[in-house]
């Protein structure tokens, strides 16, 4: 007739393991009704630390010249491990280059690729805000290139052209007429200086298709299908007149430059020429 005891059972609960499972205890009781627990099983570790009767690993990981001393369980997978990290640099684990002996497999655990203690994990990657920061839109990319090529030096402001150019208007040199454009006269175009400042005429021989090129010492007789480019630009501070090349071959070296040309004929030149090459 004595009255039993009331046995209150203690809860106790295991560490989370890296799984994220948690530990229980045994409970029941035995047939003469007192109650009974089992003791909870004891992990056995190969080394590092223990969470929840898992292994770990500790690791060293190194992104963008940063280190993290981080403690993984040595079970989870690649694929946990980006997680991981992204955790710790904000690094999206699509964008992440994971490196350990080579890429870091996704589908294999850290145990499977022979992850040891004090490893070290290499990440490559830009976080979006780095990738914005350093992309430049295709505008503005556009508006560089731009700039950069009105910076370039005016072909009259260049060495190999000053020396002409800094003798002065020719005596001889046929008059211009500004914002103009006439058709070539019947006669040659002469008074212009070539590079070594002697003095240059210009023939256009249509029904021969050929530019004649005549200097004191010779004639040049040049096939207009020759010509593969006009290349011309207004003297700076004598913008009436402009200084011109035929190019000959492929290189800067065979073009053929003509200084002080009457700018009303230089669209006349270049339709002359390249328009003759075009259908021929």
């Amino acid at each position: 007739g004595a009255e039993e005891p009331g046995m209150e059972a203690e809860a106790q609960e295991l560490p989370l393991g890296c799984g994220g499972a948690g530990g229980s205890l045994a409970a029941g009781r035995s047939p003469d009704g007192e109650e009974r627990r089992e003791p909870p099983q004891a992990s056995v570790s190969n080394g590092g630390g223990e969470d929840g009767g898992r292994e770990l690993v500790e690791l060293k990981v190194i992104w963008n010249k940063n280190k993290y001393d981080v403690k993984f369980c040595l079970d989870s997978t690649g694929a946990e491990l980006k997680q991981k990290i992204h955790s710790l640099t904000g690094l999206p684990p699509a964008m992440q280059k994971v490196m350990f002996k080579g890429l870091l497999p996704e589908e294999k655990t850290l145990r499977e690729i022979k992850v040891t203690n004090g490893a070290k994990i290499m990440v490559v990657g830009s976080t979006i805000n780095d990738v914005l920061a350093v992309n430049t839109p295709k505008e503005a990319a556009q508006q560089d290139v731009k700039a950069e090529e009105n910076k370039k030096e005016p072909l009259c402001r260049q060495k190999q052209h000053r020396k002409v150019l800094d003798k002065g208007k020719p005596d001889d040199v046929m008059p211009s007429v500004k914002g103009v454009q006439e058709r070539l006269p019947t006669v040659p175009l002469s008074g212009m200086y070539n590079k070594s400042g002697g003095k240059v005429r210009l023939t256009f021989k249509l029904e021969q298709d050929q530019l004649w090129i005549g200097t004191k010492e010779r004639t040049e007789k040049l096939p207009m299908g020759s010509i593969k480019n006009v290349v011309s630009e207004p003297i700076e501070g004598h913008e009436d007149y402009h200084m011109m090349a035929f190019q000959l071959g492929p290189t800067e070296a065979s073009y053929y430059w003509v200084y002080w040309v009457p700018t009303q004929y230089v669209d006349a030149i270049k339709d002359t020429v390249l328009g003759k090459w075009q259908y021929f």
